[in-house]
């Protein structure tokens, strides 16, 4: 290495004379050289926290990350130079900057976690500080850096992302509050977003979003059933007469799930077909708590892995004291996991999905079942006329209908803002006023507002954006 030892900290080998991860006391940039290539994403690659919490970067980062240093690797201008990721030693944004380059050696270089980690450590480096949650005030639970490298690794092995076949776009542009403010946790299964309003609209800033505005996309990723965990803002019937499945499991903001809960919950996600939507307020702690039961019981994750994959997935999610209540499962939902693959042989703790989260070869393999059950259902009508005379025509009337009201709804876009007709303007009002002081009321946190509250209107007031090609905030 080049560098005086009067600025160079600690340095990591992750390719034999080719590529290194360095930490330096200086501010400033270093320059360049004919054998050395420096380069920084610590101001290009930038968390946006809730209240303390700094990390870990999310997955569409990562993904930026990877494709970045991997076009540098193959560049023939840099051939012949070492690749030197540099960073400071601001503690978060040092922690952030080890975990994308440890992520990347997992996912390319075939390290395991441990191996991606030990050049990190010992020697003169400094210790990397925890990550911790998004509630507000005292951190109660550290995330260690090692956590965040076991998730990777093992959501990696099981499919759960493939960078080869992950679209960047769609992540950033859905998970923005105002694009409908959702993340993918698993492939094919669970998606995870805040809670929908009586009617879109934007209020005081932040953007409400009806059920009708998710249908569309909900459609096109075989999300068949939503999970509400938060009290009643929206008619469920809007979400069943859609054809969507629709359950009901509250319990109180910022807390955790009864057991009862937990078992229903797992019960509906074991017998249903298709992606299941689930949303609290604001898709963070309640969502994610049980959306980490089914990934510890169905797939052995660790509960630190799992509140790591979460956040990496959704930032933010797991909040406070839902991180021990996980820990406190994690033994149990591994014996239960055990018995429900014991009695049904075809569930293999190990089977790698065949597609990954934001896949776009999914994209069009549900697109291509989605015309065939069109081509499918065509065929049954054409059927279904040639004996028409046994019918009705009131209810042939009825069907063609149905059928306009679909197609209607199927027009929909997550950027509308369709007002709603049918006397849900004050809902939401009414429902504020009504758990103020009553026995359920959600856990108010600060200035009267409950957690996923308040979580909201933080998310809502970002206001960075990111450059299409380099993702730069700007």
């Amino acid at each position: 290495m080049e560098d005086s030892s009067e600025v160079l900290v600690c340095a990591a080998e992750y390719m034999k004379d080719r590529l290194y991860f360095v930490t330096l006391r200086t501010s400033g940039r270093p320059r360049s050289t004919a054998n050395t290539h420096y380069f920084s994403i610590d101001d290009e690659l930038v968390y946006e926290n809730f209240y303390a919490d700094f990390g870990p970067l999310n997955l569409a980062m990562l993904c930026r990350y990877c494709r970045k240093l991997n076009k540098k690797l193959k560049s023939l201008s840099l051939a012949k130079k070492k690749i030197v990721h540099y960073t400071t030693l601001d503690p978060q944004k040092r922690a952030n900057a080890a975990f994308l380059i440890a992520s990347y050696s997992i996912i390319y270089l075939k390290k395991t976690p441990e191996e991606a980690y030990k050049p990190l450590i010992g020697g003169n480096s400094p210790p990397f500080c925890p990550f911790r949650d998004a509630a507000y005030g005292m951190s109660t639970y550290h995330l260690t850096l090692l956590d965040c490298l076991q998730a990777i690794d093992k959501a990696y092995k099981l499919g759960f992302f493939n960078f080869e076949d992950f679209d960047v776009e769609e992540y950033e542009y859905y998970e923005r509050v105002q694009n409908g403010d959702f993340n993918w946790i698993m492939p094919g299964k669970f998606l995870a977003f805040c809670g929908p309003h009586s009617e879109s609209r934007v209020k005081n800033g932040y953007t409400l979003h009806s059920p009708e505005t998710y249908f569309s996309y909900f459609r096109q990723h075989n999300v068949m059933t939503i999970v509400r965990l938060n009290k009643k803002i929206y008619d469920a019937a809007r979400f069943k007469n859609a054809g969507f499945e629709h359950y009901d499991m509250y319990f109180i903001d910022g807390s955790c799930p009864s057991d009862d809960i937990m078992r229903e919950f797992l019960r509906v996600c074991e017998n249903t077909e298709g992606a299941i939507a689930v949303h609290c307020k604001a898709g963070l702690g309640r969502t994610g708590s049980l959306i980490g039961c089914y990934m510890m019981k169905h797939f052995r994750f660790t509960a630190a892995e799992v509140i790591a994959w979460l956040r990496i997935c959704r930032p933010g999610s797991i909040i406070g004291g839902q991180q021990q209540w996980l820990t406190s499962k994690q033994s149990s939902l591994w014996l239960e996991g055990d018995i429900f693959r014991g009695r049904n042989k075809n569930q293999n703790l190990n089977k790698k999905c065949p597609y990954g989260i934001y896949s776009l070869a999914y994209r069009e393999h549900v697109a291509n079942l989605r015309n065939n059950r069109n081509k499918n259902s065509c065929n049954n009508q054409n059927q279904k006329k040639q004996v028409v005379s046994t019918s009705s025509d009131e209810e042939i009337e009825r069907e063609e209908n149905v059928q306009v009201v679909l197609s209607g709804v199927d027009t929909l876009k997550l950027d509308d803002h369709i007002s709603q007709t049918d006397n849900h303007e004050k809902y939401i009002e009414d429902v504020a006023n009504s758990n103020t002081g009553t026995k359920d009321s959600e856990t108010c946190i600060i200035n009267g507002l409950t957690q996923g509250d308040r979580l909201n209107q933080l998310k809502a007031s970002r206001a960075h954006s990111r450059s299409a090609t380099t993702g730069r905030v700007q």
